[in-house]
């Protein structure tokens, strides 16, 4: 694709590539490498906007779970420590944990990918944020309240963070993991039955220790399937698989990706690109349980990384994970026998990066339950082109949608209850492509919808809907100045909204509403394929309701610096 900017970036400013580099996703096609003479002149705090966490008023506990300096770390072992749970903690009923990531680095080195594991169990996957001469800064924060079973019991802990240094890229990132156990300031019941508590116990589905890499599975085209094998307890009466995806190296912006029909067409010397569209397939012994359609993480070195200076994309800090409900299957899998679990992406370029966490809730009354599945409907995902070109020049429509539906029974001490988990999906690319290759514009829409719905005869145990919205708007333009010197123009819109709404049982309703959105405009001028001089502008304006809860934020920033920053917690009436 080199005839269109976000490959052109790649080819003129890309110095450092490292081909067989599985966990650096600096390959990518728009990774420019910015001069020091562009960067700030004192410490900068880089952040994610997002709602503070709501903690009990109550003193935590707080451990320092590992200190470590990623230096050179490319090709070698995840960082380990021994994770005890915190008995010297006079107060042993937590109502909320949180992981906290600290970390600080001067120098220059690329956005890396990195993950947390504890007993296997991803608790956090995030990128790193670049570096200038002078030294950043940044802090993650993370409710793991869900792991609270995991995290009551001794582990071994994994950090894999994979790092270059060489006489250019000399940053060092300096980490500080800690967590937080916040004492419930009553004693605590369980709010919403047992039926919905946090899970008693949690199965890793990624890779085993010992390895020299993350301990997720890596899709490397659209035909690898990645897989785990695992076994259920029999008294088992929920299941919830929740999914970790990111994706880097060739696919890192697939949403820009042409139509393969569309390269031969135009004779394009380029690889096979496999068009815009991506979804994650999840299987249980080859069937389809669900599927993934991500949301478009955008990391910090990408597109233009004066954008995210020092406001970083929205998911860059702490890329979200997908709940896929499979308690409508356990009546396949409650036999004491090992079962698998697979990933596969559809028509994927080298590389994704997925594993998943199995969230299991046990009948504590029953050494075995039974159940059974009675409807299982897959409605697959059929992707349709139109098109209106002149050579490379036009604008290309790709749409999509897709459904998956279950439904099942589980019969333990809380009664038989019937589940039926739902999911839809709905995916629209709009590509223009203009000036002989010069210009690119995406406007892309995925609407991720699902619901469950548990019941027994007679009554509700447990109702979730979740609507998700993730609009995508990119205008990437290369404007020629002559004297081999031109513009690279980037205009962008970013946005995660949802609307969520849980009942369960005679416990109460909970609703809530995210809208996130990030508006973007940045230069660079590039000088003998050398970036001499840039700009990057972001806006964000955050807005977060619940039936307990508000928070909004408005902030700005320009080259490093905030313009402005309008925070708040009162609720609209």
């Amino acid at each position: 694709m080199t005839a269109f900017p976000l490959i052109l970036l790649s080819l003129f400013l890309l110095n450092h590539s490292l081909s067989t580099a599985a966990n650096i996703h600096e390959k990518g096609h728009f990774r420019p490498k910015l001069k020091s003479h562009l960067a700030k002149t004192n410490i900068t705090t880089f952040f994610e906007v997002t709602k503070p966490i709501q903690v009990p008023r109550t003193k935590p506990c707080s451990y320092l779970l590992l200190q470590h300096d990623f230096g050179y770390t490319y090709g070698l072992p995840p960082v380990l420590a021994n994770y005890t749970p915190p008995s010297d903690c006079p107060c042993q009923n937590f109502a909320k944990i949180v992981l906290q990531w600290e970390a600080k680095i001067n120098g220059t080195q690329f956005d890396r990918i990195f993950g947390v594991w504890l007993g296997g169990v991803e608790l956090l996957r995030s990128c790193t944020a670049e570096p200038t001469a002078t030294g950043i800064v940044w802090t993650v924060k993370k409710d793991i309240t869900r792991y609270y079973s995991l995290l009551m019991s001794n582990q071994t802990l994994a950090v894999y963070l994979s790092n270059i240094l060489s006489n250019v890229y000399t940053g060092v990132y300096h980490v500080n993991l800690k967590v937080h156990f916040y004492p419930a300031e009553v004693s605590m019941g369980n709010s919403f039955g047992g039926y919905s508590s946090w899970a008693d116990l949690i199965l890793p589905i990624s890779r085993n220790l010992p390895l020299n890499d993350g301990l997720w599975f890596e899709v490397e085209n659209s035909t690898d399937i990645e897989s785990k094998k695992f076994m259920i307890p029999r008294n088992a009466y929920r299941a919830v698989l929740e999914v970790y995806v990111s994706y880097h190296e060739d696919d890192e912006f697939w949403y820009t990706n042409l139509p393969n029909n569309f390269i031969t067409a135009n004779n394009l010397s380029i690889p096979p690109e496999n068009g815009p569209f991506r979804e994650v397939v999840v299987t249980l012994d080859r069937v389809e349980v669900g599927a993934v359609w991500p949301f478009t993480v955008i990391y910090t070195g990408g597109i233009n990384p004066l954008l995210w200076r020092p406001i970083t994309g929205i998911g860059s800090f702490d890329l979200p994970s997908y709940d896929i409900e499979v308690t409508p299957f356990l009546g396949t899998i409650l036999d004491g026998k090992t079962h698998e679990f697979a990933f596969s992406v559809t028509n994927a370029l080298n590389v994704w990066y997925i594993d998943a966490n199995l969230h299991v809730w046990l009948d504590r009354k029953r050494v075995k339950t039974k159940g059974h599945l009675l409807k299982h409907h897959v409605s697959p995902a059929v992707v349709t082109l139109a098109s209106n070109l002149t050579g490379i020049n036009g604008n290309i429509l790709t749409t999509v949608n897709k459904s998956v539906s279950s439904v099942g029974w589980v019969k333990s001490s809380h009664g038989k209850i019937t589940t039926n988990s739902t999911q839809r999906f709905d995916f629209s690319n709009f590509m223009v492509l203009g000036e002989d290759g010069n210009l690119q514009i995406v406007n892309q829409t995925i609407n991720f919808n699902d619901s469950v719905h548990a019941k027994l005869p007679s009554s509700s145990v447990l109702s979730i809907k979740s609507t998700k919205r993730f609009p995508l708007y990119l205008y990437t333009d290369e404007v020629d100045e002559g004297n081999a010197t031109f513009l690279l123009v980037t205009n962008l819109t970013l946005g995660y909204n949802e609307k969520k709404r849980v009942k369960a049982g005679d416990f109460g309703l909970f609703d809530s509403s995210l809208k996130n959105l990030q508006n973007g405009q940045g230069v660079l001028l590039v000088v003998n394929n050398s970036v001499a001089a840039g700009i990057g502008r972001t806006q964000e304006v955050y807005r977060y309701d619940d039936s307990t809860f508000c928070y909004f934020r408005n902030v700005s920033s320009s080259n490093y610096t905030i313009l402005y920053d309008k925070e708040g917690k009162s609720c609209r009436k």
